[in-house]
């Protein structure tokens, strides 16, 4: 059995956790609105034709923001077409789709207070620019008494939706996007968009689009521009991630995280260089606004047939070793918690998301676990985490360890929680970890997600094939901690001090 060593000291910590680490991402594409959050006329919403079964799974991943209403889909936007009582449908071009607009911008800030979350709202900087931006703030954030204001009060909405975070525009630097424009371009309409909003609401938070991917061609010169135009307008930069396991290699599948880590470490230096060259006092932080694995519903998507309402688009059916990776993911954030303050997995329901639904019920996927436990488990300080263990060979990556792990301490509720995933594919795993500088600390709970099949799924018909279990495998003595972790493993471990 190979073994592994956690090394802690309470005092070398990397920064408090934002919650909003936690956070969540619907764009109207696919199912993810229409047959996802919202069925309106289906036995299984509430009035307001909001998915009960999904809206309960919602809320138990305690999401604290979800980003809305895009995507790509949001360089196309008019959110003028998304409220009031007369709507019509229209042609969606980043998704090649029918938007019908019976879901908008209010059912949307409704939605959130039922789901016990906060909006995270997009701007269109693809076809639109200030004028617009400033006129959707009024509309969200002005009390009344202004052209806009009065609008969304002549809607039904009396009070304002004093939405707090705002993302300049979608991965502008993608030839994808709709509006796509150059580092230069973006630079200064994200500066004079990001000048004029807080102009009118000084309390905002903005973020600026990164690169969409490490391997975009621009990727660094694009930051580099981007900031060097908008450093002193926006609150953080953007980061969008997917990996997938398109060669069958699990080994180098789960040493994608290296590769996530390494990208965040970039983007840090890229900040805090402009941040030097600017002499600047405020620090960039960054906005992970999209993360997740993506790859099994790419040649699916070909054969959807365009200009159809609400198509099964991105609709993966995630397994067992996804799972894993999303672990891995989540720790990765979490050892950046100093400077990844937000984070969205894409997306939350049916669209490449943790949340399934159907006509007949809705159920959790494989992935929603280790993002529930993170969330439930993993707010506090993170602590530096010091990981003695062997490592492998991986074909993208080159060496990467075997164990995965981040600490998180509570000091309010006494309680330290592990989470960690073992990524040796054959052996089980001794970990150890001395933890005497916390005085009568014990063992809480231990927590496995396990399946000896790496390619197990959860479905309707079969929604707990892969769950997380007790484990017995863990104990503590005089102060030390000793856990099995089974070979590909997920864990979280509970200690009270």
């Amino acid at each position: 059995m190979k073994k592994a060593e956690i090394i802690l000291d309470r005092y070398f910590t990397i920064g408090q956790v934002d919650p909003r680490i936690f956070g969540s991402f619907i764009e109207h594409l696919g199912r993810a609105v229409y047959g996802g959050i919202y069925d309106r006329g289906s036995p299984l919403s509430d009035e307001n034709g909001f998915r009960r079964d999904a809206l309960e799974l919602v809320k138990g991943l305690q999401v604290p923001i979800v980003r809305y209403p895009g995507g790509n889909f949001v360089s196309g936007f008019g959110w003028e077409d998304s409220v009031g009582p007369v709507r019509s449908a229209r042609p969606e071009l980043a998704w090649s789709s029918i938007e019908s607009n019976a879901f908008g911008l209010n059912e949307f800030t409704v939605w959130c207070r039922q789901a016990e979350t906060e909006p995270m709202m997009a701007v269109n900087l693809g076809t639109r620019g200030a004028e617009d931006a400033k006129n959707l703030l009024e509309y969200c954030n002005f009390p009344g008494g202004t052209r806009y204001s009065d609008l969304r009060i002549q809607h039904g909405v009396p009070r304002p939706h004093n939405i707090k975070v705002w993302c300049l525009g979608n991965e502008m630097d993608g030839p994808w996007q709709i509006g796509h424009k150059t580092a230069a371009e973006y630079g200064r309409l994200a500066a004079e968009t990001g000048r004029v909003m807080k102009m009118q609401d000084p309390g905002i938070e903005l973020v600026a689009c990164g690169s969409s991917g490490m391997t975009m061609p621009t990727f660094g010169s694009w930051e580099d521009t981007v900031l060097e135009e908008c450093y002193d307008q926006v609150d953080y930069l953007s980061l969008h991630q997917y990996y997938g396991n398109r060669d069958g290699d699990t080994a180098d599948f789960l040493a994608s995280t290296v590769g996530m880590d390494a990208f965040i470490s970039s983007v840090v230096s890229i900040c805090d260089s402009v941040k030097a060259r600017k002499r600047a006092r405020k620090r960039i932080h960054l906005s992970f606004d999209e993360w997740n694995v993506w790859y099994h519903s790419n040649e699916a998507d070909q054969k959807i047939p365009r200009w159809t309402q609400a198509p099964p688009l991105l609709e993966d059916i995630y397994n067992f070793e996804d799972a894993l990776l999303v672990g891995s993911m989540l720790i990765t954030l979490l050892r950046h918690a100093d400077r990844v303050k937000i984070a969205c997995m894409a997306q939350l329901v049916n669209v490449i998301a943790p949340i399934m639904t159907s006509p007949s019920g809705a159920w959790a996927q494989t992935i929603y676990y280790p993002y529930q436990i993170a969330s439930l488990c993993g707010r506090g300080t993170a602590l530096q985490t010091l990981i003695h263990c062997d490592t492998y060979p991986s074909k993208t990556y080159g060496d990467a360890p075997i164990l995965d792990a981040v600490a998180v301490v509570s000091d309010a509720e006494r309680q330290l929680t592990i989470l960690a995933v073992n990524k040796d594919l054959e052996e089980n795993l001794e970990l150890t970890c001395d933890l005497r500088q916390y005085d009568g600390i014990c063992l809480l709970e231990h927590r496995m997600l396990y399946h000896d099949d790496l390619k197990a799924c959860n479905t309707e018909a079969s929604p707990c094939a892969v769950v997380p279990v007790g484990c017995s495998d863990s104990k503590i003595e005089n102060g030390r901690l000793t856990a099995l972790l089974k070979k590909h493993s997920f864990h979280m471990i509970r200690l009270a001090f």
